[in-house]
């Protein structure tokens, strides 16, 4: 499953074995063929894709349904309206199967009506669909690249940097969110003076409005001791843990929730970005998160392993630099995220046209 490549809705083969290795117990394939995951959370991301092999057949999960397009049909074509985001909806509402195990059933394919037009017309559709994500895909690499900019600023500084304290040393408070009933999502309204911060704000590893959501000013009342202020440092400890981000300094007024940990450190003697880099890159803080964890995941990051974890001291001016190159390249992401996010309006314009015959 993890050779197919959501956004490049590619799959490619991890490693060439004996078909007699591998004839029982995977789905079997061919070149080109397109594949479609099965199972939730990877249909409702959109982990459907086309097998790009070095060889004529390959083997691969048994979470995949295989569809091979007639000889009316053109892959791609094929491919691109699969991918749709009304067809995955729909696949969605066909799932069967218990909480974290369900499953789109073959008969979901089997009856999806798909637009046929002459193979001419499919393959002119497919090219334009092709060319339009082949941008995106360009300006994907270019914010991966970025991300790796600041990652190798980070290590290039401060890899060396001995650790001589810990967070909760330079933390001048550390809190998570109201748990059971001190916050209930009944409680949430759609617009309001107050926000609540969850995992979505920080997944991305840098700090996005995703869902909105709010309470009423007389809940905060009740909940005030979890106000997240600028500047301050987000590290989520349930669901996909161990993601890092600073709360900008524009801020409205918000509160954490469970899921994350909000650390406000002295900013007369320590950096929130260059802490957040610690977090994410440095060694000796990122090792004392895995052997104090269950494993790559990070399960059961929480408030005192964090507490606990080493980071260097290096002087303040030195961690503003890092902090003031970090900037400089997040100036250029924010172009390109922009850029990226319109390439996905006409990818998504494009896409919507194209089965409906306005393309």
């Amino acid at each position: 499953m993890a050779q197919l490549d959501a956004e490049q809705a590619v799959a490619r083969p991890l490693e060439t074995r004996l078909f007699a290795e591998v004839s029982k117990g995977y789905t079997i394939f061919r070149d080109g063929d397109v594949l479609a995951a099965k199972i939730t959370p990877c249909w409702e991301n959109g982990k459907i894709g086309q097998a790009r092999l070095d060889n004529k057949i390959g083997v691969g999960s048994t979470e995949f349904h295989v569809v091979r397009p007639g000889v009316e049909l053109d892959e791609r074509y094929l491919l691109h309206f699969l991918r749709q985001p009304a067809i995955r909806a729909s696949g969605e509402l066909r799932m069967t199967g218990s909480a974290g195990q369900r499953r789109v059933p073959a008969a979901f394919l089997r009856d999806l009506r798909v637009p046929v037009p002459s193979l001419d017309e499919q393959r002119r559709i497919a090219g334009i669909l092709d060319q339009a994500d082949a941008i995106r895909a360009k300006r994907r690499q270019v914010l991966a690249h970025l991300d790796a900019l600041t990652q190798s600023i980070f290590r290039g500084m401060f890899a060396e940097a001995p650790v001589t304290t810990t967070v909760e040393h330079i933390a001048i408070r550390m809190r998570t969110g109201p748990f059971g009933s001190q916050l209930l999502h009944s409680e949430f309204v759609d617009d309001g003076a107050v926000a609540v911060l969850g995992l979505d704000n920080v997944v991305a590893n840098e700090f996005r409005w995703a869902q909105r959501r709010y309470i009423t000013d007389a809940k905060y009342e009740k909940l005030k001791r979890y106000t997240v202020l600028p500047g301050d440092v987000l590290i989520s400890i349930m669901g996909t843990t161990g993601r890092c981000v600073v709360v900008p300094e524009n801020i409205t007024t918000a509160i954490n929730t469970k899921h994350i940990c909000a650390v406000t450190v002295d900013r007369e003697n320590f950096d929130p970005i260059f802490l957040r880099g610690c977090f994410l890159w440095h060694p000796e803080s990122r090792v004392h998160l895995h052997r104090q964890t269950k494993g790559s995941v990070m399960d059961g990051l929480n408030m005192g392993i964090i507490k606990e974890m080493p980071v260097p001291v290096p002087p303040l001016g030195s961690q503003r630099e890092f902090a003031a190159r970090a900037y400089q390249v997040e100036v250029q992401r924010a172009l390109v995220r922009r850029a990226l996010d319109a390439d996905n309006e006409l990818f998504a314009s494009l896409q919507g046209r194209a089965f409906q015959g306005e393309l």
